[in-house]
């Protein structure tokens, strides 16, 4: 099933940008968190093909500790991971002044807190294995949500 956990280490570097949409690609970073290498990779490339900047990170605590927490556009992270789960980081990112939307996604939706997490700027909750048409769709809503508060704020 994938890599061995821990091969493939990108972790928070951007994968190169295809050619086209510029803008997007300038002002959209989608930050992916997720402890199975192989989903984080076709996210991974799923976001780039978009346009946008995708940084991938294997944990919570590594993308914490990232540089991209301040300019994160959006953040796609899996909800049950070793250490830091994902409601965990919606929490911590709201009571530090983060409000990017969160698409959420998970393998075991009975377990997710997604009920109690609806009203804090979660976008969506994506049961694996989703398609990935619904992923652009919900990434097209949180840049669109990111963009008005923008031009409303700006």
């Amino acid at each position: 099933m994938g890599k061995p956990r821990g091969a493939a280490k990108r972790v928070g570097m951007p994968r190169a940008r295809p050619q086209g949409n510029f803008q997007l690609a300038k002002t959209c970073i989608v930050s992916i968190i997720d402890d199975d290498a192989s989903v984080r990779e076709a996210i991974e490339d799923l976001v780039s093909s978009l346009g946008m900047e995708a940084c991938a990170f294997e944990s919570a605590e590594d993308f914490l500790s990232s540089r991209r927490v301040d300019d994160t556009t959006c953040l796609i992270t899996d909800e049950q991971m070793p250490g830091m789960k994902g409601h965990e980081l919606q929490r911590h990112l709201r009571a530090h002044g983060k409000g990017m939307p969160i698409i959420f996604i998970t393998a075991f939706p009975e377990k997710c807190g997604y009920e109690r997490n609806e009203q804090a700027g979660v976008v969506a909750l994506l049961e694996k294995p989703f398609d990935g048409g619904m992923l652009v769709s919900c990434l097209r809503d949180a840049v669109g949500t990111v963009e008005h508060r923008c031009a409303r704020d700006g």
